[in-house]
Order: C-alpha cells, then sequence, then structure tokens
C-alpha cells in the first residue's frame, strides 16, 4: 500500500521527466480536457506511457503487471463490479487473506482505491497495467463473461424447445451480444482468423495473430450450436443443415471500419467447425512500396507488371499474401485507359472502377466459364484468383498469348517449380515458354516487435551463416516479449520474395522441357536470390528473426 499520498505530475518532475513549468502548462490543459493528468501529459507528447510505469515503480515500488501474462481467476472477477471496473479501469487479480491485487491504469487515484476498499471489504494493492491492456482485458473478463452468464440462463439450448431460432434472429439477445463481442476482439487484436473448434466437453475459441492460433478462451460445449446458429443467420445459411460443409459471408461496422467476414461451416464428431476470416476493407496496402520488396525485387517486379501482354504468377502457400500483392498491381495498373477484369473465389476487397466477378461453382460459373466470358468483354488486364486446373491454366495462357496481360495465383513451394508445375498439369512447354513473363514467390514472416526487440549474441553457426552470404550482423534482433505482442517477441508480419522473370534462353529451356534443377541454375547464374536469402537479409536488418525465416523457408 501507498503511505504517503504523491502525485504523479510531482513524481514526474522528481524524476527529471518533466519541468515544473511543463506540469503547470499541463495541468493548464487539462482543466480544458477533463483528461487524467497522466493522458494529458502523454497527449502534451511530454512523456510516453512506459516513462509514467517506470517513475511509478521506482519511486514508489508499485509493480507493473503484463495483463497477457497474468492469469486471472474469472469467479474473482465478481468482487469489483463491472461498473467500478469500467469507471475506474481496473482488475482485480489476486486475493489474499483481506488484500485484494488490482491492476490499474492510474494507481495514484486515491478516490478509486477508496471506493473499491469500501465496496469490496478488502485492502486494495494496486499494480500498474497499460491502458490498453486494461480496456481489452476489462472487456474480456467482464463484458464476455456478463454475456456467457446470460446466454446459460435465457438461451435454450435445445433447437426442440420453441424459443431456441427467435433467441438467435434478435440482434439484441445475449448469444448476438457476445458474438460481435468475439469479432471486436478478434478485430482489436489483429487476428485474421476465428476458430470455434467444437471438442468432446468442451468448445475452444481460437485467434490466428500474425500466422500463429492460440486459444483464446474455453466455453462449454453445450454453447455451440446457439454460437454455430447465429452465425449462420448472420452469413444467410441454413440453419437447419448441420450433415454438409457450408460457406457464406457477412459485414460488421466496427470502430468505423467494414469488417468483411467470410465463413466456412464444416460438420466434425463434436458439432460443426466455423471459422471466420477477417478481412479489414480499409487495412488493404494498395502501394508496391508497402509490399517489403528488397530494391532488386521491386524493379523485377515492376518491370514485370508493366508488360503489355503474358502471364504472371505468383506462388505461394494458404495465408502466404498472394492476393494483397495481386491486389496492389491491379491498384498500381488502374487507370481509365484500361479494362481491368477479375474472376475470384472469393472476392476479397473490393477495388473502385475495377470488374470483379465471384466464382459460383454450382451454378457452372467456375474460373474456366468466367474467364472465357472475360475475354468476350474486351478486357485489357485479367486477374485470375487461382489457377487449380490444366482448363484455367490453358485459357489463361492462350488468353496472355492473344495480347492480354493475366495475373494469377499458383500453389507451389518456390518461383521455379510453377514452370513444372504447369507443364505437369498437362500445359503444352511451347504454350508456356511463349506465355509466361515470371514467377513471384513469397512467404509471411512475423516481424520483431519494436518494443521490446534487443541485440543478442550469435552463435557460431548462425555467424557463419550471415558470413557466407556475405551479410552483416550488427543489427540482429529479437523480442522479449512485452504487452504490445502479446508477450510473443512478434508484432505484424512481412513479406520474403523471390522472383524469376523470363528470358528468351530460359524460353528455350522450357520447350525442352528440363528440370527443375536445371532451370534453377540458370537463374542463379543469372543473379537470382532466393527467399531463404531475402528472408537473411531482413533479419540482418532488424526486422525478423532467423527462427522465423526457417520456419517458413526450409
Amino acid at each position: 500500500m501507498i503511505q504517503k499520498r504523491k502525485r504523479l505530475g510531482d513524481l514526474l518532475v522528481e524524476a527529471s521527466m518533466i519541468t515544473e513549468d511543463q506540469l503547470m502548462e499541463a495541468l493548464k490543459e487539462q482543466r480544458k480536457t477533463g483528461l487524467r493528468l497522466g493522458d494529458q501529459l502523454i497527449a502534451l507528447k511530454l512523456v510516453n506511457e512506459q516513462q509514467i510505469i517506470e517513475v511509478l515503480e521506482y519511486q514508489l515500488g508499485i509493480p507493473h503487471v503484463n495483463l497477457y501474462k497474468q492469469k486471472i481467476d474469472r469467479k474473482l472477477v465478481n468482487v469489483i463490479s463491472e461498473d467500478l471496473a469500467r469507471k475506474y479501469q481496473v482488475l482485480p487479480l489476486k486475493k489474499s487473506d483481506n488484500r485484494l491485487m488490482v491492476a490499474m491504469y492510474d494507481p495514484l487515484d486515491y478516490f478509486a482505491l477508496d471506493d473499491l476498499r469500501l465496496s469490496t471489504g478488502f485492502e486494495i494493492d494496486p499494480v500498474i497495467a497499460k491502458k490498453d491492456e486494461l480496456r481489452l482485458a476489462i472487456n474480456r473478463y467482464y463484458g464476455m463473461q456478463k454475456s456467457i452468464e446470460q446466454m446459460l440462463q435465457e438461451i435454450p439450448m435445445s433447437e426442440d424447445d420453441p424459443g431456441f431460432l427467435e433467441a438467435q434472429q434478435s440482434d439484441d439477445s445475449p448469444v448476438a451480444k457476445m458474438v460481435n463481442q468475439l469479432i471486436s476482439q478478434a478485430v482489436q487484436l489483429g487476428a485474421s482468423d476465428i476458430h470455434f473448434d467444437p471438442q468432446e466437453t468442451e468448445l475452444l475459441i481460437r485467434l490466428r495473430i500474425d500466422g500463429i492460433l492460440r486459444t483464446e478462451r474455453t466455453l462449454p460445449i453445450k454453447m455451440n450450436n446457439v454460437l454455430v446458429s447465429r452465425i449462420k443467420i448472420m452469413a444467410q445459411l441454413n440453419i437447419a443443415e448441420k450433415r454438409l460443409p457450408q460457406d457464406g459471408r457477412f459485414k460488421m461496422e466496427l470502430e468505423l471500419n467494414t469488417i468483411d467476414l467470410r465463413v466456412s461451416i464444416l460438420p466434425t464428431i463434436y458439432g460443426e467447425k466455423v471459422v471466420m476470416r477477417l478481412l479489414d476493407t480499409g487495412s488493404v496496402s494498395l502501394g508496391i512500396e508497402k509490399l517489403g520488396f528488397s530494391e532488386q525485387n521491386e524493379w523485377k517486379f515492376t518491370k514485370m507488371i508493366n508488360h503489355p501482354y503474358g502471364l504472371i504468377l505468383v506462388t505461394g502457400p494458404t495465408g502466404s499474401g498472394k492476393s494483397t500483392t495481386l491486389y496492389t498491381a491491379l491498384h498500381q495498373l488502374h487507370s481509365d485507359a484500361v479494362n481491368i477484369i477479375t474472376v475470384e473465389d472469393p472476392v476479397e476487397y473490393q477495388i473502385k472502377g475495377i470488374n470483379q466477378v465471384q466464382v459460383r461453382s454450382n451454378i457452372g460459373l467456375t474460373f474456366a466459364a468466367g474467364l472465357r466470358s472475360i475475354l468476350r468483354q474486351d478486357p485489357d488486364i485479367i486477374m485470375v484468383g487461382e489457377i487449380r486446373d490444366s482448363e484455367t491454366a490453358e485459357i489463361a495462357l492462350r488468353s496472355a498469348m492473344t495480347g492480354h496481360l493475366v495475373l494469377s495465383t499458383l500453389h507451389t513451394n518456390d518461383s521455379v517449380s510453377a514452370i513444372t508445375r504447369l507443364i505437369d498439369m498437362g500445359i503444352e512447354p511451347y504454350l508456356i515458354a511463349s506465355s509466361l513473363v515470371g514467377v513471384l514467390a513469397q512467404r509471411l514472416v512475423r516481424k520483431v516487435c519494436p518494443y521490446c526487440a534487443t541485440s543478442y549474441e550469435l552463435t557460431e553457426e548462425q555467424r557463419n551463416l550471415f558470413e557466407s552470404w556475405g551479410l552483416p550482423t550488427s543489427k540482429i534482433v529479437k523480442g522479449n516479449g512485452c504487452s504490445n505482442c502479446n508477450s510473443t517477441g512478434y508484432k505484424g508480419r512481412l513479406a520474403i520474395h523471390e522472383i524469376v522473370l523470363v528470358d528468351e534462353k530460359l524460353r528455350e529451356m522450357i520447350t525442352k522441357k528440363q528440370t527443375d534443377s536445371m532451370y534453377r541454375q540458370y537463374v542463379e547464374e543469372q543473379g537470382f536470390k532466393s527467399m531463404f536469402y531475402d528472408g537473411l537479409v531482413k533479419v540482418s536488418q532488424g526486422e525478423t528473426t532467423i527462427e522465423e525465416v526457417f520456419r517458413v523457408t526450409v
């Protein structure tokens, strides 16, 4: 407990973080805005949140906690009411005898400390937590818990109950609020996918953040049917069909952003599994400079997409950023002088001024059928979402031969193997040789968190690896884990690339149907740099780690 009641401003002045004049300026401004002093000082850029935490830790001995690492007893949450938790931005963490440890953004808020002591009957031991962490944790443990309790008490869990369907259709029901809260929380954490995984005795809610899945919460298995039914209604799917997979989509408005959600439902032995992919239509990168190309690769990519005709392929596994790269290329090429048409499954991002066609296999509108129709629409540039079969591949290549620029994706491990993949699909080598402009292969690696990045000593083996490629090791870092990165050491992702441009010699080799190793040997003689090399360059620049590069390339 704090024995002497000190004020934050005085502590910051004592620590020489701010001057008396700056404190007076902040207090004067605070009277106009009504902000807490800490928020006001941050708004005036006199200090940052981390500096305030360090002063409170050092001057008063108040510990700082990372709420992502902290285990919180959900039953303990009821000790402090939701109204008080939101009013003072506090969260109960631990109880010991008559003392309650409480995470607070402002541990010098003596009104809050007194109010908590009187309302709970415990002596309060404050610890410091970051503002955003507290906001997310309060939403997670209070808002979500309230919805769960309401659902279990008020919502019929049996589909035979007459009130079951009514509860799913109402936008104000606890189940609707809970689904909205889960989506909102996923967006705040930067998740790309939400998984509802039914197990024998429990339902796991898992989020994919920066390409890695993690379990966010566990619910009673009996809630699965209720949640799945609500999601089906939102995605306009058949609520009665439980034996077959279903796909749909819907949109949500969250904090002025439109979130597009693709829904996939798959029957499993324990119930229907749902995966929702979150597409933030306002966040797609539409500048080549934002794709993370090296100088050489950016030059190659720009040269490829400015070719008057031919086929350009982007390869990589699912979730490697291929669609973002293609949309960026289309945005770069778009002008009033060209007619751009796409055929996609699904249309992920809508781009103004570009004609986008959604594949509907159930009514015969396949990639191949869509591509045939597009050719009668006088296109200049065509984007085919994915080459899945020989028919689509052949139409795309013949379109490229007859004066169209065609962009598409292909599932291969690297750029060179795209050539043999097309041959394996039954495409004549002469058709590939005369149409293919180039192939870009890419993967996504996690970026080192800038807030907790620190340099470290390389092993002899690692140092030899960088020296063998002629790369420096002065900027190599890793993340220690902090509240900004959910204690992972990584925050965000970037792409690593390799590009093969098809020249006359390579066309001749393709016509002769030579092997992958021979293609690779030739392009390496021409200065080709692999994805692995591009990844090591980004490690040497302090952007990612050796472990990430090995994870996605080797």
